[in-house]
């Protein structure tokens, strides 16, 4: 039903209130160090600032070969010309953000056990989020943390549908969540804590990784 599409192996999510940086200077940076899908994330900001911080950003990733994903919001995302969506459980239903964005979209979805991943993997998207793998500190979530066990359990009952790991996701425990199942790794701290080593903590990261074999 939509277009194929790889998930590189770590997927950055911007946060300006960690980084101190705006979202555009974050995927300038990330882009320079490799990262090739990014996720701008922004809670706070209204509509009208968020819209022009990602036409901004969307400007950045053209130039850097990034592609870009807005987080919660399908009418930014088509307004700024992003590459895609990604969706929440409360969120707009990827059925309807399908409809507005088109078969060419990325559209994720945020699941946070079994049964919201075996659901999630009926629907018209192209990966499934799933976490918080362990517990994260730039996100006061009250979904129990699934840890690798549960990573496992969940890559079972999804099958072949693409699978994004979050949530205290660090240098030292991704491989391991990569070896559980995730095809990628969503990073937020692990990668922005330090403003000044982003691109560095960013491309360690790539290279900690093993490649994603095209087939």
């Amino acid at each position: 039903m939509h277009s194929f599409f790889r998930l590189p192996r770590i997927y950055p999510l911007t946060d300006v209130q960690l980084s101190g940086l705006s979202h555009a200077g974050q995927v300038h940076l990330l882009g320079q160090a490799g990262a090739t899908l990014v996720q701008l994330r922004d809670k706070q900001m209204p509509a009208l600032e968020f819209y022009l911080h990602a036409k901004a950003a969307v400007a950045v990733a053209a130039r850097s070969g990034v592609r870009l994903i807005i987080n919660d919001r399908a009418d930014v995302a088509l307004a700024a010309a992003a590459h895609g969506v990604h969706l929440g459980q409360d969120d707009m239903p990827p059925e309807a953000a399908r409809r507005i964005l088109g078969e060419e979209a990325i559209i994720g979805y945020s699941t946070h056990n079994v049964g919201q991943a075996q659901r999630a993997a009926t629907l018209p998207i192209n990966y499934i989020a799933i976490g918080p793998i362990f517990k994260s500190s730039t996100k006061s979530d009250t979904s129990p943390t699934l840890g690798l066990q549960g990573l496992q359990s969940v890559r079972q009952a999804v099958g072949n549908v693409q699978l994004v790991a979050i949530g205290g996701i660090s240098h030292a425990n991704a491989r391991a969540v990569i070896e559980a199942g995730a095809d990628s790794v969503a990073v937020i701290s692990a990668l922005l804590f330090e403003p000044d080593h982003i691109t560095d903590a960013t491309r360690t990261l790539i290279h900690s990784l093993p490649p994603v074999w095209s087939t």
